[in-house]
């Protein structure tokens, strides 16, 4: 008799498990389609919003940020779904269009905000130096 509702108790503990899971699965996959973070114009809203937070810009600044990632993003998904070019060449093209939107955000930004911005930006570059260092190294060692 008690391993009957042992038995009967477990199967309900697995079951509701596995709707919870899977609801919470659906859930999660819903709320990503509405963010729209994945999409280019998510993304360069995300890049806007961390800079706008990072700098204090101002509303029109903010819509000016927008405008130019917006199209640096937009352009290096092309350049990511361009098959036809090699490593070296993709490489090659994300750095020159990273340089333009550094040219196109000094007109934006005051000198205060660029230098600000300048320095955050080179202060990613060197960690991911250094992590790709890290990883250099891990693979050497194997």
């Amino acid at each position: 008799m008690l391993t009957m509702k042992f038995k009967a108790a477990r199967l309900l503990c697995l079951a509701t498990c596995f709707c919870t899971l899977v609801l919470t699965a659906h859930a999660q996959k819903d709320s990503t389609v509405e963010r729209g973070r994945w999409t280019v114009e998510g993304r360069a809203d995300k890049i806007t919003d961390k800079i706008a937070h990072k700098l204090a810009l101002n509303k029109d600044q903010e819509k000016q940020i927008f405008a130019i990632n917006l199209d640096i993003v937009r352009r290096m998904d092309a350049v990511t779904k361009n098959t036809s070019l090699s490593k070296k060449e993709r490489m090659t093209q994300f750095k020159a269009l990273d340089s333009e939107r550094s040219q196109r955000f000094k007109n934006v930004l005051t000198a205060s905000q660029f230098k600000k911005w300048n320095d955050w930006e080179m202060n990613k570059k060197e960690q991911l130096e250094a992590k790709m260092e890290k990883k250099r190294q891990r693979k050497a060692n194997q």
